[in-house]
C-alpha cells in the first residue's frame, strides 16, 4: 500500500506539469486564434472583445490553464471557438482510436514476442539474424514511409486489406493501420523478448533446471520465458499510452474517423481547446497506464517496491 501511495502522488505533479507544458505551449502562440476563425472577413471589435472574454484569451497564461484545469476535473473539456462542446466533438471520435491501439498493441505483443522467442532461441543463427536485420529496418523507417507503402502495396496492389475508413468495421478495417502503427513498438518488443530471453537461458536457475534432468521445453515455458516477459510486459503497458497519442499519423494515411485525425484538423485551425483536451485525456491514460505498470512490476520483483 505504501508504494501504492508512493507512485500515486508521484503521478499528481506529472499530470499537472504536462498538461500545463502543453496548454503553454498551444495557447501561447503569436496570433489571435479569434482571427484565425474569422479568415479574411474582418470582424467587430465589440465581438472580438467579446470572444476573447468568454474563452479568457486576454487573462495571464497561468489564470488561464487554471479556470481550464477547475472544469476540466468536473468532465468539462471546454468548448471549440465556434461553441461546441470539445467532449461532444470528440465522443463519436474515441472509440475508433481506442481500437486502432488495442489492434496495434495486440499485433505487438503476438508477432512482437513470438519472433523474439524464435530469435533468442537460435541466437546467431538465420532466423536471429532475419529478426535483428527486420527490426532494424523497421525502426530506421518514418512511420508515414511504412503507413503509405502498406496502402499501395497491401491495399492497393494485393487487395489483402481496405484502404482507407471503418466501413466494414472491427476488425477488418483496423488490422491494416493496426499493423503500421504496432510496428514501431513490435520491432522493440522482438529485441526485447530475445535479449532478456538470452540472458535468463544462461542464468544459474536454468542451467540448474537442466542438471535436474528437465526438458528443454519446460525449462523454456516454465522459467526462462516467464522470467523474460517481465520487462516486456513493462514496455507493452508503457507503449499503449504512445499508441493513443501516436495514431495522428496513422489515421491521417487511412483516413480514420479518430482522436488523432481530429487533432490533425485542429492544429490546422489553430483550435486551441480541442488539442488541449484531447492531449488532457491522453495524459490521465498514459500516467494511467504506467502507474498500473509500475505496480504490477512492484509485484513481479519484490526489489522495486521495497526500493
Amino acid at each position: 500500500m505504501r508504494y501504492a501511495v508512493h507512485r500515486l502522488l508521484q503521478a499528481v505533479p506529472v499530470f499537472f506539469a504536462t498538461t500545463f507544458l502543453v496548454y503553454a505551449m498551444v495557447f501561447a502562440l503569436p496570433g489571435d486564434p479569434i482571427l484565425a476563425l474569422a479568415g479574411d472577413k474582418p470582424l467587430p471589435e465589440q465581438v472580438l472583445r467579446t470572444l476573447r472574454e468568454r474563452y479568457h484569451l486576454d487573462d495571464p497564461l497561468i489564470v488561464q490553464y487554471g479556470l481550464y484545469m477547475l472544469d476540466a476535473v468536473r468532465g468539462d473539456l471546454g468548448e471549440t471557438f465556434t461553441g461546441q462542446p470539445v467532449g461532444e466533438l470528440l465522443r463519436g471520435r474515441w472509440g475508433v482510436t481506442a481500437q486502432l491501439a488495442v489492434t496495434a498493441w495486440v499485433f505487438e505483443l503476438t508477432v512482437g514476442v513470438g519472433l523474439g522467442v524464435i530469435a533468442g532461441l537460435r541466437r546467431g543463427g538465420i532466423a536471429d539474424t532475419a529478426v535483428l536485420a527486420g527490426t532494424t529496418f523497421v525502426i530506421a523507417v518514418p512511420v508515414f514511409v511504412v503507413g503509405y507503402t502498406a496502402q499501395i502495396v497491401l491495399g492497393l496492389n494485393l487487395g489483402l486489406f481496405p484502404t482507407a475508413g471503418v466501413d466494414e468495421g472491427w476488425p477488418t478495417s483496423y488490422l491494416l493501420p493496426g499493423m503500421v502503427l504496432g510496428s514501431f513498438g513490435l520491432a522493440y518488443v522482438a529485441r526485447l523478448t530475445r535479449t532478456s530471453l538470452v540472458e535468463n537461458m544462461r542464468a544459474d536457475y536454468a542451467r540448474t533446471a537442466r542438471a535436474k534432468g528437465l526438458r528443454r521445453r519446460r525449462v523454456i515455458g516454465g522459467h526462462a520465458l516467464r522470467n523474460s516477459l517481465i520487462p516486456v510486459v513493462t514496455f507493452l503497458g508503457v507503449d499503449f499510452g504512445n499508441l493513443m497519442a501516436g495514431a495522428v499519423v496513422t489515421e491521417g494515411i487511412f483516413n480514420l474517423p479518430g482522436i488523432g485525425q481530429q487533432v490533425f484538423q485542429s492544429i490546422q485551425l489553430r483550435e486551441g481547446p480541442v488539442v488541449v483536451g484531447v492531449v488532457t485525456v491522453l495524459v490521465m491514460i498514459f500516467i494511467l497506464v504506467n502507474l498500473l505498470v509500475d505496480l504490477l512490476y512492484g509485484v513481479l520483483d519484490p526489489r522495486i517496491r521495497r526500493g
